[in-house]
């Protein structure tokens, strides 16, 4: 029997937080794109991001390669962070330090 351990469910929730926030990223849904826009970024950055959420996304998912995935997940995260809080769109950043927080629990054994 299979025992799914607690840092295997973080590493498995973050990779469902992050994937999702990627397919949002690369569809390009409007709130997103507004969002980019007034803040005064390239017209398709989004995109670029959503391609690196998905990649941290599948790399958290698979156990050999999960430390990669947890270093590209903090760095998107952080970044996107610091820009928000730059804006001051304190709301906005709080999912993200959520994240930044929960990231190194996958490592607790």
């Amino acid at each position: 029997m299979h025992v799914l351990s607690l840092p295997i469910a973080i590493a498995y929730a973050l990779a469902l937080v992050s994937g999702t926030l990627g397919i949002i990223q690369l569809a390009g849904v409007g709130a997103v794109r507004a969002t980019y826009f007034r803040m005064g970024y390239p017209a398709k950055a989004f995109r670029l991001i959503g391609a690196v959420e998905l990649l941290a996304a599948c790399l958290l998912a698979i156990p050999s390669v999960r430390p990669l995935g947890v270093a590209i997940a903090a760095a998107v995260n952080f970044i996107a962070v610091a820009l928000l809080l730059k804006n001051r769109k304190y709301l906005l950043a709080s999912p993200g330090m959520v994240v930044l927080a929960a990231l190194p629990f996958v490592f607790v054994y």
